[in-house]
C-alpha cells in the first residue's frame, strides 16, 4: 500500500492497535444513510460514495426555520376539547389545533435543513474500497486504488469540540471537488422556494481553494458551509448566525491539527474508560451495542445540541423527516436511555438545559389547556423552542409526554443520586405534571359501591392516528405514567422536605394499574386494552398499553395481582404481530419479553429488527428495508434505489439506542425495589461478562459467566447507600466471603467500596 493515510499524520496505512475496536464498511455505499457517521452533538457527516466518488454528506443542528411553529391557542382547554370529542366533531378538533398562516408563503410547520454535500471526485480509474472507523477515536481511514490496483488511504477526522473537520488526500492525487447545497435538490427547493426559503449566496476563491455558501432563512439564523483545500487536506467548517459566513470561512484557515488531536484523544479516552465493558458472545449483537456506544458520543455530547430524531446527521436531498424535531412520546426518550446505564449521565446535560428554557411556555400551555396555573403540558412533537411541529392532536393532549419527561429526570437522580437534579430539573417536572392529570381526573363508579378516578379522554400514542375515535377513557399507557408519578412524587418530596400533598396518596390508590377486557367463553379472563372497551386489535408499533412493563415499572409482572393479566397481553400481542411496526418499537419490544422472562425471544427480535431495519451501512431506520416486512412508510428494497429522486429513506437515531437498553436487559433489570443481575442465561451464551453497568442508586455491577455458570458478581458504590439484589446463585451465596441466606439479599455499601458476591458451590 502506497502513502495516504490510514489515520495517521504520518500519510501511512496501520492496522488498528490490539485493544482498539474498528467496523469496517465496503464500497459501494450507495445513499446518504448508508454512509460512516461522524459527529459531535452539533456537526454531523455521514461519509459514503461509489466507484471514484466519495462524498461527505454536512449538517448542523439546530439549522431551524421555526416559522411554522403552533402555539396553543388562547381560547383551548381540555373541557372544550373533551366536548368537541365526545360530541365526535371532527371538523372542530381539527381547526382548534389547526396553525392559521400569517401568508401564503409561511410553512405549516417548523422544520429543520440539512447544509449539503461535498463531492470529492478521484481520477476516472480509482476505485473506493473500504473504510474503517476507529471506535476508540472516531478518526475514519478509506481505503481507494489505483488505475494499477494500488491501494491509496483518505483519513478523515473531526473536531470533537469545534464545528470543523479534516480530510487527508494521498499524496500527489488530484481531485475535482464541488459543494452542493441541499437546495439544489429538487426534493428540497421545490419544499422551501414556495414558503420564502430564497437559494443560497455562494462564494469561491479564483484559484478554486477555498469556496462555501451561506443559507440564509426568512427570519431564523443563516448557516453556513465552507471548505479550504491546501496541498493534500481538505478543511470543512460549519457555522450558524448572523456571521455564519465569516466565521465558517476563519475557521477553515485555522484547522490547528496538534491541539484538535489532543482534545480529541483526552474525550474520547475519558468516554472509553467510563462507558461499561460489555462481551457478549453474539457478533451481531456485539457490534450494534459497540458501534451504538460510539454513536451515542456522536450524538449526545454534553457539548452538544440537545438530540432530536435525526441528532445533527440530516440528509441533503430532502427534507428531513417529521421534520428532524423532538418526539417525546418515546423516541427523544429512547435516544438517551443508555446514557444512565454507561456512567454518561453528563450528556443529558443539553436536554436538561433546554428542557428548563421550555417551563415557562410549557406552564402557559398547562394554564390555558387545564386552566391551572401549576399545570404543565408537553406536545408531543415540539421544534427547540417547544413550538408545536404540526397539528397532530392526539399528541398535544399527551400527558405521558411531560411524565416520561419527568421520569427521566427522575430516574437521572435515582443513577445519580445527586439531590440538585432532583430539586433543579425533575421536582418541578413532577409536580407540574401530576397538576395536569389532576385537571383531567374525575371521580366514576367503580362498580362495587365506591368510587374510583378516571381519566375520561385520554389517549394511547399513534393508535388511530388523528381520527376522531383516536382516544378513549383511561387509556392504559396515561395510567401507567400517572402511577409512577404518584410513586416517585412522595419519594422525592421527602428527600427534599417537601410537604406531601394527600392527592398524590388519594389518586394512586383510587386509580387502576390499567384498563382491561374481558375474554373467553364467559369473559372470565382479562387481558391489558388500549383504554377502557379498546383491545389491541391490530398490529400496533407503539407498544404504549405495555408501559407498565417498561418504561414505567408501575406493576409486578409476576405477582398473584398481575401475572395472568401480564401472560394474557403478551400473548394476544405477540398473536397480532409486527406487520405494522416500524423500526424503533422492535427493540422496545425485545425489552418487553425480557422483563417477562422471554430472553430467547428478546434476542430474536433484536436480530429481527438488526435486518430488517438497518441499511446495509449500518443507518437504523424507521421503515423497514425491505418490502415485505411492514406496512409502516413506503417500504421497497432500500439496496434497490438507484437515483436520489427515488430515495426517501428515514433514518432515527432511536432505535440503535434502544438495542443498546435492550442489551443491557440481558444483563441486568430494575425490577421494583430489586436489582437482578443475569436474570437467565440465553440459550447460546456460554461465556460472556460486563463491567461498569450503572444501576439505580448510583451503584456500577460487574458480573462474568462462564461455561453457563454465573462465577461473580462485584457491586460497586459510587454514592453509598443500600441495594436489594437478585443474584441467582442459589438459595445462598457468599458476600466477600460470608455466607449470605435468600435468593434476594440487602447489601449496605459505603461510597467507593465494593462487595464481590460468588456461588458457595465449589469454592
Amino acid at each position: 500500500m502506497s502513502s495516504g493515510a490510514m489515520g495517521s499524520d504520518s500519510n501511512e496505512i496501520q492496522s488498528p492497535e490490539s485493544g482498539d475496536k474498528t467496523i469496517e464498511w465496503q464500497f459501494p455505499l450507495p445513499r446518504t444513510h448508508t454512509g460512516v457517521l461522524v459527529g459531535n452533538g452539533t456537526q454531523g457527516l455521514m461519509i459514503w460514495g461509489q466507484d471514484n466518488q466519495l462524498n461527505v454528506t454536512i449538517a448542523r443542528a439546530g439549522f431551524w426555520d421555526r416559522r411554522g411553529g403552533n402555539e396553543f391557542k388562547a381560547n383551548s382547554s381540555f373541557a372544550k376539547v373533551r366536548e368537541m370529542l365526545e360530541a365526535y366533531d371532527e371538523e372542530a378538533v381539527v381547526k382548534e389545533f389547526t396553525k392559521a398562516k400569517k401568508s401564503a408563503n409561511e410553512p405549516n410547520r417548523s422544520y429543520q435543513l440539512g447544509g449539503g454535500r461535498l463531492e470529492v471526485r478521484f481520477p476516472e480509474k480509482w476505485i473506493l474500497q473500504k473504510a474503517m472507523l476507529g471506535l476508540r477515536d472516531g478518526r475514519v481511514s478509506i481505503a481507494v486504488s489505483d488505475e494499477n490496483g494500488v491501494l491509496h488511504c483518505i483519513g478523515i477526522e473531526q473536531a470533537v469540540y469545534e464545528e470543523k473537520s479534516r480530510i487527508s488526500l494521498p499524496d500527489g492525487v488530484s481531485v475535482d471537488l464541488a459543494l452542493i447545497p441541499s437546495y439544489d435538490h429538487p426534493q428540497v427547493k421545490d419544499r422551501v422556494a414556495p414558503i420564502g426559503v430564497a437559494p443560497p449566496e455562494r462564494w469561491k476563491l479564483d484559484d478554486a481553494s477555498t469556496a462555501g455558501f451561506i443559507q440564509r432563512l426568512p427570519e431564523d439564523e443563516p448557516l453556513a458551509i465552507c471548505y479550504k483545500k491546501s496541498g493534500n487536506e481538505i478543511v470543512l467548517a460549519t457555522a450558524l448566525g448572523e456571521n455564519a459566513d465569516g466565521t465558517a470561512k476563519a475557521a477553515v484557515g485555522d484547522y490547528q491539527a496538534e491541539r484538535i488531536r489532543k482534545m480529541n484523544l483526552g474525550f474520547w479516552e475519558e468516554y472509553w474508560s467510563a462507558v461499561p465493558d460489555v462481551r457478549i458472545p453474539d457478533e451481531v449483537l456485539q457490534e450494534t451495542y459497540d458501534y451504538g456506544l460510539y454513536k451515542q458520543a456522536a450524538s449526545t455530547p454534553p457539548h452538544g445540541v440537545a438530540c432530536t430524531l435525526q441528532g445533527p446527521f440530516m440528509e441533503e436531498y430532502q427534507l428531513p423527516p417529521w421534520s428532524n424535531d423532538y418526539h417525546f412520546n418515546i423516541n427523544i426518550q429512547m435516544i438517551y436511555w443508555p446514557v444512565l446505564a454507561t456512567n454518561r449521565l453528563q450528556h443529558l446535560d443539553p436536554m436538561w438545559q433546554m428542557v428548563l428554557s421550555w417551563l415557562p411556555q410549557m406552564r402557559h400551555n398547562g394554564a390555558l389547556f387545564y386552566d391551572n396555573e401549576n399545570a404543565l403540558l408537553m406536545p408531543h412533537a415540539v421544534d427547540d423552542e417547544c413550538q408545536i411541529v404540526g397539528n397532530f392532536w392526539t399528541g398535544m393532549i399527551d400527558q405521558a409526554c411531560a411524565a416520561w419527561v419527568a421520569h427521566m429526570a427522575w430516574m437521572h437522580y435515582r443513577y445519580s443520586m445527586d439531590e440538585a437534579i432532583l430539586e433543579e430539573i425533575a421536582y418541578p417536572l413532577m409536580v407540574g405534571t401530576f397538576e395536569g392529570y389532576w385537571s383531567m381526573l374525575e371521580e366514576v363508579d367503580d362498580g362495587e359501591g365506591g368510587v374510583r378516578h378516571s381519566l375520561p379522554v385520554s389517549v394511547s400514542p399513534e393508535f388511530r392516528g388523528r381520527r376522531i375515535d383516536a382516544w378513549g377513557r383511561d387509556a392504559s399507557f396515561q395510567l401507567a405514567a400517572l402511577h409512577k408519578m404518584m410513586q416517585t412524587l412522595p419519594k422525592a418530596a421527602a428527600l427534599l422536605g417537601e410537604r406531601v400533598d394527600e392527592r398524590w396518596r388519594d389518586v394512586e390508590e383510587g386509580l387502576a394499574p390499567y384498563s382491561v377486557v374481558r375474554f373467553g367463553p364467559n369473559g372470565e379472563q382479562k387481558r391489558i386494552a388500549l383504554w377502557e372497551g379498546m383491545d389491541l386489535i391490530e398490529s400496533h408499533r407503539h407498544h404504549s398499553h405495555l408501559a407498565a412493563l417498561y418504561p414505567f415499572d408501575t406493576i409486578d409482572a409476576g405477582s398473584k395481582e398481575h401475572a395472568s393479566i401480564v401472560s394474557n397481553s403478551i400473548r394476544h400481542w405477540v398473536g397480532e404481530g409486527p406487520g405494522i411496526w416500524s423500526g424503533w418499537c422492535v427493540p422496545w419490544a425485545s425489552i418487553l419479553h425480557n422483563r417477562v422472562g422471554n430472553a430467547e425471544a428478546a434476542i430474536s427480535w433484536l436480530h429481527y429488527w438488526h435486518r430488517n431495519f438497518v441499511n446495509e451501512g449500518r443507518g437504523t431506520l424507521h421503515d423497514a428495508a425491505f418490502s415485505g416486512i411492514s406496512w409502516i412508510g413506503r417500504s421497497r428494497n432500500m439496496h434497490k434505489i438507484e437515483t436520489v429522486e427515488e430515495n426517501f429513506e428515514r433514518m432515527q437515531l432511536d432505535a440503535g439506542f434502544g438495542a443498546i437498553d435492550a442489551i443491557h436487559h440481558f444483563l441486568v433489570q430494575q425490577r421494583g425495589e430489586v436489582l437482578h443481575v443475569v436474570p437467565s442465561i440465553p440459550r447460546d451464551w456460554d461465556d460472556f461478562g460486563f463491567e461498569r453497568i450503572r444501576v439505580e442508586g448510583a451503584f456500577q455491577i460487574t458480573a462474568r459467566v462462564e461455561d453457563r455458570q454465573r462465577k461473580e458478581i462485584v457491586v460497586k458504590s459510587l454514592a453509598g447507600g443500600s441495594l436489594r439484589l437478585a443474584h441467582y446463585l442459589g438459595e445462598a451465596c457468599l458476600a466477600d466471603g460470608k455466607r449470605v441466606d435468600g435468593e434476594v439479599i440487602e447489601l449496605s455499601i459505603k461510597e467507593g467500596d465494593s462487595v464481590r458476591i460468588q456461588p458457595i458451590h465449589g469454592l
